[in-house]
């Protein structure tokens, strides 16, 4: 696991049914490329997050494959069509494995 990773993410509290939300997320990430060189001349190895998903009560709402040239700390903004109350689940992936998560509910009045 990296270290200092932290996922961050604004959703509405509430929605109207049917009411298209804009979702942003932010995760804190260094995002290496694997293609820079440290001080000696040696290649830092490849570490970034690689793939994004988000799901809202278990069905698939986005899903994004991440590549090398994506900045450090990735910032991803996008919309959604709340039918019903529930919950987003956001997942992010890294190279060496590790996966962060980050939940929130939303209330449809």
């Amino acid at each position: 696991m990296a270290d200092g990773v932290k996922p961050r993410v604004k959703v509405p509290k509430t929605a109207s049914a049917g009411e298209k939300i804009v979702i942003k997320t932010l995760i804190s990430h260094k995002m290496e490329s694997g293609q820079r060189k440290d001080g000696d001349g040696n290649l830092i190895p490849r570490s970034i997050i690689n793939r994004f998903t988000c799901d809202f009560n278990g069905e698939n709402v986005v899903d994004v494959v991440l590549e090398p040239a994506i900045s450090t700390n990735p910032y991803l903004e996008f919309e959604a069509v709340v039918p019903e109350s529930g919950e987003f689940k956001f997942t992010w992936y890294d190279d060496d494995g590790s996966v962060y998560e980050e939940t929130k509910e939303i209330a449809v009045e």
